[in-house]
């Protein structure tokens, strides 16, 4: 299996993306996951934010990253589909993503719904909106060779059986799962039957953990969680991310384990790619 990050960790000490990719170099890290911004931002543009924008050419953020040694494992395109304004701004949002990541060297692209029940929409009619959205997302994406990834973060996809409709709306190799082992458990589910449940769909994993703190005051009552306020296998989730990594080994699974939690500038972080890193070699699991 291959080890990423997700940039979001280094959101509160307000690094630009290039500082990412010295992190990465420094810590024999080869793939990054960030958010796309579409249009302009100003705390982006004077560097104070780790992703990157669609007005960036992705050939030449392609070139600067091979310098680093560094690649795409995703891209996070996660506009909530499930809502009002899925069709009007997600939808767009998702379909300008593809083309872009492809000249930026990356195959993976995470979609997923809202947090909440959306307003003004029966559930039903969400299901509905969204296959319609997912059909026209996909077939954009087969024309790139494109992966869209349902994440695991919202009112839909953290219920197992919403998940397996959505799952089913295209008969693609292109529709995958990404699986947020912290959003599953924060919602209420067991991640290690969901990972079970889902393993032949996975193509992209989150691994985050949960503090016993969060999860005392809010396990149930949640969808999904941004970071990890503590290191990787610190908290709540730990065994079961151990358990979801045994059965992904035993799956076949060679994919990306991207890394979601609070970097503290740094320290933190470390520390969760230490206990990953041990924990991959103690289920005998090669890291590429």
């Amino acid at each position: 299996m291959k080890i990423g990050f997700h940039t979001d960790a280094f959101n509160s000490a307000y690094w630009s993306f290039e500082k990412c990719l010295e992190w990465a170099q420094e810590n024999d890290v080869h793939y990054i996951e960030c958010g796309l911004i579409d249009g302009v931002s100003w705390i982006h543009g004077l560097g104070y934010q780790p992703h990157v924008a669609l007005y960036e050419d992705p050939m030449m953020l392609r070139k600067k990253m091979e310098g680093y040694g560094v690649r795409f494992s995703q891209v996070d395109a996660a506009f909530p589909l499930s809502g009002p304004d899925g069709p009007s701004r997600g939808l767009p949002y998702v379909l300008k993503s593809i083309p872009w990541a492809k000249h930026a060297g990356c195959d993976h692209i995470a979609t997923t719904d809202g947090l909440h029940k959306p307003e003004a929409l029966s559930d039903s009619e969400s299901m509905d909106q969204m296959k319609r959205i997912y059909s026209e997302i996909i077939a954009c994406a087969e024309v790139y060779n494109m992966v869209i990834n349902i994440e695991v973060h919202g009112y839909f996809t953290t219920n197992p059986e919403r998940l397996e409709a959505m799952l089913a709306f295209c008969d693609s190799p292109c529709l995958r799962l990404n699986l947020d082992t912290g959003n599953a458990f924060i919602a209420g589910q067991d991640p290690v039957a969901f990972c079970n449940r889902f393993r032949e769909k996975v193509s992209h994993v989150h691994v985050k953990d949960v503090s016993e703190s969060l999860a005392a005051a809010v396990r149930g009552d949640q969808t999904g969680i941004a970071v990890s306020q503590c290191a990787i296998g610190d908290g709540a989730n730990a065994e079961n991310i151990t358990q979801c990594l045994s059965l992904l080994r035993d799956e076949g699974y060679d994919g990306v384990l991207s890394m979601e939690c609070e970097g503290q500038g740094g320290p933190m972080i470390e520390q969760s790619l230490s206990w990953l890193r041990g924990k991959l070699g103690g289920l005998g699991i090669n890291e590429e």
